[in-house]
């Protein structure tokens, strides 16, 4: 009987990084998502003991097509793990409103908390979340000045507030946070209070300060000002443990892979190391990989972490 081998049987030698690109290429980028996103779901974690969903977006740059948009990947983390629960693509950067509904939308955001800037502080959004069984944090910024003007008018000064101070990389910050019940002529819906919060930071003797206000449909009772600025906190992990490791540490924008769905599946690979690492012990994801580079027996172990 004549046989012969298909062109991918295993020779005893690594596959070439060209064989990788057409995988790449060619495979379901939303399906990886959603199971690496079940996977992750299985491993979050708590803050001030609620789920915290952190939803951003962010340009793979090194992917941008000539005279194009680079790909617009808009992420959802678990605040509490640094895991990526889901991921989608917008159409344009443009459309990162509407990518985030729709990631959304395959979550499970029942009982969690979902905190996004203030892109996203939108009608539609929050109402969105609260018929998923969620509860919203939004940031408001000067984007909606309308907004913003009305908030920042608020007898803030009377409010009494709660601050904590922290020392990290050479410089102090202050976050102080004040919060009331809803006023009337707020129209999000479900909202039960706003909050003004107030970043002082000091390094090598300059300061600096960023006052953001929020609208949140968690009442008093479910989020005290501390609380409620512990979930704010927790939302900046999506870039600096998502997003700033991705580029600097796996150096994404550096990356020219543009073909189909690659991009897109190299990003969550990414992802999926990171997280493989967090959940191993590691906060300097540089140095896990290093260690593993060395030890590349004990990559497999990772997954029964």
């Amino acid at each position: 009987m004549h046989t012969c081998s298909p062109s991918w049987a295993w020779t005893g030698r690594p596959a070439e990084e060209s064989t990788f690109r057409r995988l790449f290429a060619g495979l379901d980028a939303d399906r990886l998502d959603q199971i690496l996103g079940l996977w992750a779901t299985t491993r979050a974690g708590t803050v001030q003991d609620r789920r915290v969903i952190a939803v951003d977006g962010k340009s793979v740059r090194g992917a941008r097509e000539p005279g194009g948009l680079a790909p617009h990947l808009v992420a959802a983390l678990d605040a509490a793990n640094g895991l990526v629960l889901g991921q989608g693509k917008a159409h344009s950067q443009g459309g990162e409103i509407g990518a985030a509904r729709d990631l959304l939308g395959v979550l499970d955001v029942s009982g969690a908390v979902v905190t996004m800037d203030a892109l996203h502080a939108q009608h539609t959004t929050a109402e969105q979340v609260l018929e998923q069984g969620g509860d919203y944090v939004l940031t408001v910024k000067a984007n909606q000045p309308t907004l913003f003007g009305q908030l920042k008018r608020l007898p803030w000064k009377d409010v009494a507030a709660t601050r904590r101070t922290e020392r990290s990389h050479g410089r102090r910050i202050t976050r102080t946070i004040k919060a009331v019940d809803v006023p009337g002529w707020i129209e999000f819906p479900g909202a039960a209070q706003v909050a003004q919060l107030r970043r002082t930071t000091t390094r090598n003797g300059k300061k600096t300060v960023e006052v953001v206000y929020l609208v949140t449909s968690a009442d008093a009772r479910a989020a005290r000002p501390q609380v409620l600025a512990a979930w704010v906190q927790s939302h900046w992990h999506i870039e600096n443990r998502l997003h700033w490791v991705r580029d600097v540490t796996f150096g994404e924008d550096a990356c020219r892979i543009r073909r189909g769905a690659a991009p897109r599946v190299m990003a969550s690979l990414r992802g999926l190391v990171i997280a493989l690492l967090r959940l191993a012990g590691w906060d300097n994801i540089a140095a896990g990989l290093r260690h593993h580079a060395s030890r590349d027996h004990q990559v497999i172990g990772l997954l029964d972490e």
